[in-house]
């Protein structure tokens, strides 16, 4: 259980002792779902260099640009490791592809959260079977579904906690990780692609733009997916 007082020293530790406190609290059933983008590269960086008992997976939804699975190559390769990869249903994807079209997300919200719910949602449920803490790179201003979110959080719906370690974190904080680190990035980031999702749903933003605005962006609507709706 986390108590108040977990969740008030969880705020006040690095990200680095906030990861080994809920690592050492929970002695198994941690695990850490990385997209592979700037933040999460991050905590994948932390995790492998610390040699922390945390699980790491990825989803291929199978529409992934070729850059993610570069990246994920070279992570394996520098930290001696490998991250686990969970796939879609093969007669989830046949079914909705010969119903609606290989690109129906295009044609209204409901197609595009189907195709989400197929690809990420239900993989991801069962990335997460068994776990007591769910890790994510989400940070507040990332977008305003995000900006209240607390570091640490009692998922209902999943029957776990949802740690946030990156919460409280701006774009520039994550950028000096990264350099002072030299951790390893998505190539994507230098073209203009910040939040990079599927490559048919994703594109690159102007500058003054949301981060999030190239997600979805034919669509008007909150920019998530599903995975992060509490």
């Amino acid at each position: 259980m986390i108590s108040t007082e977990d969740a008030d020293t969880l705020k006040q530790l690095s990200v680095e002792d906030g990861l080994k406190f809920i690592s050492e609290k929970f002695s198994d059933g941690v695990v850490f779902s990385t997209s592979l983008g700037q933040e999460d590269q991050v905590i994948t960086d932390i995790i492998f260099s610390q040699k922390l008992p945390i699980k790491v997976f990825t989803l291929d939804t199978g529409r992934l640009f070729y850059e993610h699975y570069d990246l994920l190559s070279k992570n394996n390769s520098r930290y001696k490791t490998k991250t686990e990869v969970y796939f879609p249903e093969a007669s989830d994807v046949e079914k909705y592809v010969n119903e609606k079209g290989i690109n129906a997300f295009y044609h209204s919200v409901e197609n595009r959260k189907e195709c989400c719910f197929i690809r990420k949602v239900k993989p991801l449920n069962r990335a997460l079977e068994g776990a007591k803490v769910w890790i994510t790179g989400l940070r507040s201003e990332q977008s305003e579904n995000r900006e209240n979110m607390p570091i640490i959080e009692w998922d209902e719906d999943r029957k776990l906690y949802k740690y946030n370690p990156l919460i409280s974190w701006s774009y520039q904080d994550v950028l000096d990780y990264l350099d002072q680190h030299k951790v390893q990035e998505l190539s994507l980031h230098k073209k203009g692609f910040i939040s990079v999702g599927c490559q048919p749903c994703t594109r690159a933003i102007e500058e003054g733009e949301n981060p999030r605005a190239g997600r979805w962006w034919w669509e008007s609507s909150h920019k998530e997916c599903g995975l992060h709706t509490h």
